[in-house]
């Protein structure tokens, strides 16, 4: 019914550069506030960055600040992640979510729990 496809994913010498993509299904998303996450194996998924249904406001993880950068083409649907200056500890399965869930200004959902819609994930690997 309603689905998050990422894709761009793949592998990348440290220091280079990749773009991920999320595809959504259904127009419903264009309202929604749309994030990615990311798992390594034995370890928790943690936020990386999300965006507003507008893609004005952004909000990074201090990890990945000033390397990476979300943005949003509502008329496609679509939310990306550019990364650059990709280091071996991005190494991970990366996540598109979404969520409906009302916040007010500057409040930005940074959990697993509160989003609502998931991508199947898609692999990236940075080599030393």
């Amino acid at each position: 019914q309603v689905q998050l496809v990422e894709s761009g994913g793949g592998l990348v010498q440290a220091g280079g550069s990749l773009r991920l993509s999320c595809a959504a299904s259904a127009r419903t998303f264009s309202s929604y506030v749309r994030a990615w996450f990311r798992q390594a194996p034995g370890k928790e998924r943690d936020f990386v960055a999300a965006i507003g249904w507008s893609g004005a406001a952004t909000y990074y993880a201090d990890s990945v600040k000033g390397r990476f950068t979300i943005s949003r083409d509502n008329a496609k649907n679509t939310v990306y992640l550019q990364m650059n200056s990709l280091k071996p500890e991005d190494t991970a399965v990366y996540y598109c979510a979404a969520t409906n869930r009302g916040g007010g200004p500057g409040t930005w959902r940074l959990s697993p729990p509160e989003y609502d819609y998931w991508g199947q994930g898609t692999q990236v690997t940075v080599s030393s």
